[in-house]
């Protein structure tokens, strides 16, 4: 029960067989083990010892690959890091985290120097792609310059990762998650699909994510092939699809979106592709039907889980991506439980509520992880009863199918009636003028707080408010719909993860108040 035992195993089963794909780059296994192994001796003989963090700030590459492996091989912890953070916000993880040692690629070498600035112990500071000014080592270098270590043989109980969330706003919380969390997940993923060893996945969405992280895992473990591109770009992603046979991939639902809707779409020979998943963020429902229409041979499967469980909880079968028959209907839902997780809806009590009631989820098993970094408090408050607390609203089915309501903290009160965000996004999102949607609750003197949507309207379109709103009505009960509605013409705000930010959203309306509720 340890990430990089698949490595040992791909070694001696199929040493020959492609790896890694980045751009015109090809690996074997044989080649990618030796070189995370004399990574992993480039690592030690810079003082880096067991149980010691190691950072990484990259775009996606076999690279950063390397270090995800060369870390835990030589017993240390990796603590992936999201880029689109601010200077300080980096600089806090790597303080809380003792963190000593950091990969990052020539993207965000500028950060490089405010880091070290930031940062209140030293540095050493290890370029991944490059050699550039202020390095304290480069990564191919170290492969060039050490023999292979032999591997360090973690415990399931060791320590593999510690993955930050949040960062938007407050403190970030540093999720410590364990060699057996992530090898549970993947064993629990696998046993719900029937993969093979003819995977080929494409790293598309960010790996600092827990999401792709997964796959990391996965993908190893099951002896297939890893695709990179740096990042996530309509026309460069199904060109690699078409290039390479992409069997799998994983994108958020914005993703998807602009996916599908490129010029040219159709162009691309996608007939490879087996399975895409989504996640992180509600799919809305024209989308889904978007790509059922445009992608029939794929199998979709909607993924539900959180950095805190590594990351997954739930998934919807491809079976029920469809919107006639006997099996539709569960399409909006997260789908049902792993293998291996349990799965209730409690109210503020922690007492389990009935089937259709909507209430917080909590879960347990051996994907679960062991606590925030440095936090006991917030880990005996979120672990609380053996249980982790979600903090996502929803309600099951009499099937044990999840349907998410929103985040509890978005949930919108307005005269005394809940209101969730994503069942008023999901309907306007049917208006054929608007291309993306976020609903926020905003200050209101008679109604303690409004429900406001926020609109990007298609190229072209000029969408009247008034006409959003009844629309919106003929769908879903007025006390839910929109009482304001604002256009802006940029995208939504995005994190690193592919989640609308909507505490950015809130800010101009909630400025210079105490509290961001009412």
């Amino acid at each position: 029960m340890r990430v990089t035992q698949p490595l040992q195993r791909n070694l001696q089963q199929i040493p020959h067989d492609i790896a890694t794909i980045d751009g015109e780059r090809r690996r074997t296994w044989a080649e990618f083990v030796d070189r995370v192994a004399r990574l992993a001796g480039g690592l030690r003989g810079l003082g880096v010892a067991p149980g010691d963090r190691v950072a990484v700030i990259g775009l996606n590459s076999d690279r950063h690959m390397e270090v995800f492996f060369a870390v835990p091989w030589a017993g240390a912890v990796i603590v992936p890091t999201n880029y689109r953070w601010s200077a300080p916000e980096i600089a806090f993880s790597l303080n809380d985290s003792g963190t000593r040692v950091l990969f990052i690629d020539h993207t965000f070498w500028p950060l490089v120097a405010e880091l070290r600035a930031l940062v209140d112990h030293p540095l050493t500071v290890i370029c991944i792609d490059a050699a550039l000014e202020g390095h304290d080592a480069v990564h191919d270098d170290l492969v060039a310059a050490h023999a292979p270590l032999e591997e360090h043989v973690n415990e399931s109980t060791s320590l593999s990762g510690i993955f930050y969330t949040g960062g938007t706003t407050g403190r970030s919380k540093g999720v410590m998650l364990t060699h057996g969390n992530h090898v549970a997940n993947t064993l629990q993923f696998a046993a719900m699909i029937s993969f093979g060893a003819d995977i080929c996945y494409l790293h598309a969405a960010p790996m600092f994510h827990i999401a792709d992280a997964l796959y990391i895992y996965l993908v190893t473990h099951l002896g297939g092939r890893h695709v990179f591109i740096p990042r996530f770009e309509p026309a460069a992603c199904a060109a690699a699809m078409q290039e390479h046979g992409v069997t799998d991939t994983i994108l958020v639902p914005t993703m998807i979106q602009m996916l599908l809707e490129q010029k040219g779409f159709a162009d691309f020979d996608l007939s490879r592709l087996e399975r895409l998943y989504y996640g992180a963020s509600p799919m809305p429902e024209a989308v889904a039907v978007d790509l059922i229409g445009k992608l029939p041979h794929v199998a979709a499967y909607q993924l539900y889980g959180q950095t805190e469980s590594a990351p997954l909880l739930t998934a919807l079968d491809s079976r029920f991506h469809v919107t006639e028959g006997p099996l539709a209907g569960r399409l909006r839902s997260a789908g049902r439980a792993v293998p291996a997780v349990e799965i209730r809806i409690v109210d503020e009590n922690d007492v389990e509520v009935p089937r259709g009631q909507v209430g917080e989820i909590v879960v347990r098993g051996p994907n679960i992880m062991k606590g925030y970094w440095g936090r006991d408090d917030l880990t005996a408050e979120a672990l609380r009863g053996g249980w982790l607390h979600t903090g996502d609203a929803a309600y099951m089915d009499e099937g044990g199918f999840i349907f998410i309501s929103d985040r509890l903290k978005d949930m919108i009160i307005s005269g005394g009636e809940n209101v969730y965000s994503t069942e008023v996004e999901n309907a306007l999102y049917q208006h054929p003028d608007v291309a993306q949607v976020a609903v926020i609750g905003v200050p209101d003197e008679k109604w303690g707080e409004r429900v406001h949507a926020v609109v990007v309207p298609r190229e072209g379109a000029n969408p009247d408010p008034k006409d959003l709103m009844a629309f919106c009505r003929s769908l879903i009960a007025d006390y839910k719909c929109p009482r304001s509605v604002s256009f802006r013409d940029e995208p939504l705000p995005l994190s690193g993860a592919g989640k609308v930010l909507k505490t950015e959203l809130r800010k101009p309306f909630w400025s210079g108040r105490d509290r961001q509720v009412n």
